[in-house]
């Protein structure tokens, strides 16, 4: 299998990913500030992202690396806020 053809299985499952958790989020299964439907969102855009680089797709591109750069910074606030909230507790 080409590269070519591997970028776009992954571009798939990029958009696979992003679909799954704009639909799970709509039908209220999922919270736009869980760790799943952020990661969900990372995961695909970053995917999506590697594609658009690979065949030029500036715009596309910046699009995407800011998508997954936010999710991923809301992952991570998430899992410290989630961190402290259990320190308190076990305290």
């Amino acid at each position: 299998m080409t590269v070519e053809a591997w970028t776009e299985v992954l571009s798939y499952i990029g958009m696979v990913s992003i679909l799954l958790a704009f639909v799970l989020e709509t039908r209220n299964i999922l919270h736009s500030k869980q760790t799943v439907y952020l990661a969900l969102m990372a995961v695909g855009s970053a995917l999506l992202g590697l594609r658009a680089y690979l065949i030029e797709e500036w715009a596309f591109l910046i699009l995407e690396a800011v998508w997954c750069l936010a999710a991923v910074v809301a992952f991570m606030h998430t899992r410290q806020v989630r961190q402290s909230t259990n320190d308190e507790a076990s305290s």
